[in-house]
């Protein structure tokens, strides 16, 4: 038994802070991906590693045994979070109150999974090594790609889905009613990690893609573009909690002025699902990007206007315009990570691509994008301290991989355990 997930981080395009006030957000996957490795093992163990957090920890399965009659044993169906087996966890791994870092929760995720998957037999002696591309405690979904890998390789472990691999496959996705099993465990951890989470994230790395989000309901939407961005990460620490009160505060104080504003940034995402959608049913044309790049510029000044800017966030986007290109924060503001758009060099060449080409226009277009103006903004945004990826946005969910389609760096790391 050998298992290889990858699951995609999250970005938020549009609708960050609107969403609290009801409005719609689109949440899109961000192909920089976290990878697990599952392996059984003889040794009578069952160990963790995240390198990336400095984490690795290895349990006998006879120290396990005592949490069987606490673990939910039923594997094809969910229910909710079992908080006795999740308080005799933290016991195990001395958690004391108030110890919620990402190595303990990270942690406490894998054995509540782990448990309640296999808790109805016996226990099984597994290696499971994880490495993210993504930065942690960024606002990119990281802690979800991490329990959405786990939630599916410990499900094809417990036999609860098939390996959607077939023997010609390198890689492959599941039926929707396995990775609506994912998912759901998934959020089982989630919500062992945040609290209270939304569910958004790991809807996004389970179905990749974009999602549209409104008052609760999660929608996946069945076709996007993939499109190229830079990710920037500012690396300003923020408290999301801070800024949501600043909003609300800034409502309750002007409600004639913030609320029109709320409903422009609706108006936004609307705007943009409507265009990302016709970019997949028909010829991509320049004016389709110019649309993109303007929404993205109005979008930043309503953030700006709900005082969830920041001074770093504005020298991102200054550097990135006096390069033609548009940015916008994404997800809580005050510093954090902001997203810029990547246009194809050449519209002419777009015109003429029909309906069904539209995915393998885009990939041609990624040789195309003239990467001398890329290369010199990621070198000016490093200069300005920051980090800085250029990737792409509404990619595949959650995958399994044969080895030989994962990147050979990500694999010699994973085999390094």
């Amino acid at each position: 038994m050998d298992y290889i997930m990858s699951t995609p981080g999250k970005a938020i395009l549009h609708g960050e802070h609107a969403v609290v006030h009801g409005k719609v957000a689109l949440a899109v996957s961000l192909n920089l991906r976290t990878y697990l490795r599952l392996k059984a093992t003889t040794t009578g163990k069952v160990c963790i590693n995240l390198p990336n957090i400095d984490t690795f920890f290895c349990w006998d399965l006879s120290e396990l045994k005592q949490f069987i009659s606490s673990s939910h044993g039923n594997k094809e169906e969910v229910t909710r979070l079992n908080h006795q087996l999740v308080n005799r966890l933290r016991e195990f791994i001395g958690v004391t109150n108030g110890n919620l870092d990402t190595s303990t929760m990270a942690t406490l995720a894998f054995l509540y999974i782990y448990l309640s998957l296999f808790g109805s037999g016996e226990l099984p002696s597994l290696m499971v090594s994880v490495w993210s591309e993504l930065p942690t405690g960024a606002g990119l979904g990281s802690s979800a790609a991490y329990t959405v890998c786990l939630a599916a390789a410990l499900l094809c472990a417990s036999g609860a889905i098939p390996s959607p691999l077939k023997e010609w496959d390198h890689i492959a996705r599941w039926c929707q009613e396995d990775l609506e099993l994912i998912n759901s465990w998934a959020f089982q951890g989630e919500i062992i990690i945040h609290g209270n989470p939304s569910g958004v994230d790991n809807a996004v790395g389970t179905w990749g893609g974009m999602l549209r989000f409104l008052a609760g309901k999660i929608i996946p939407l069945s076709r996007v573009p993939l499109l190229r961005i830079l990710l920037t990460n500012t690396k300003i620490p923020r408290s999301t909690k801070v800024l949501v009160a600043r909003v609300k505060d800034k409502i309750n104080k002007f409600p004639s002025i913030m609320t029109p504003v709320l409903e422009s940034v609706d108006a936004i995402s609307c705007t943009c699902e409507k265009v990302l959608s016709e970019m997949t049913c028909e010829p991509i044309t320049g004016e389709h990007y110019n649309i993109l790049e303007e929404l993205i510029d109005i979008n930043q000044h309503h953030l700006n206007v709900m005082g969830v800017g920041h001074p770093a966030l504005d020298t991102l986007c200054r550097v990135t315009l006096a390069r033609g290109l548009h940015s916008k924060l994404t997800g809580a503001g005050g510093g954090g990570c902001g997203i810029t758009l990547l246009r194809p060099e050449n519209d002419e060449k777009a015109a003429q691509e029909g309906p069904f080409g539209v995915q393998l226009r885009l990939c041609h277009w990624l040789k195309e994008t003239n990467s001398l103006i890329i290369q010199s903004t990621v070198q000016d945004l490093r200069d300005c301290g920051f980090d800085c990826w250029e990737t792409s946005i509404g990619g595949p969910g959650v995958q399994q991989h044969t080895p030989v389609s994962v990147k050979k760096e990500v694999l010699e790391i994973l085999n390094q355990y």
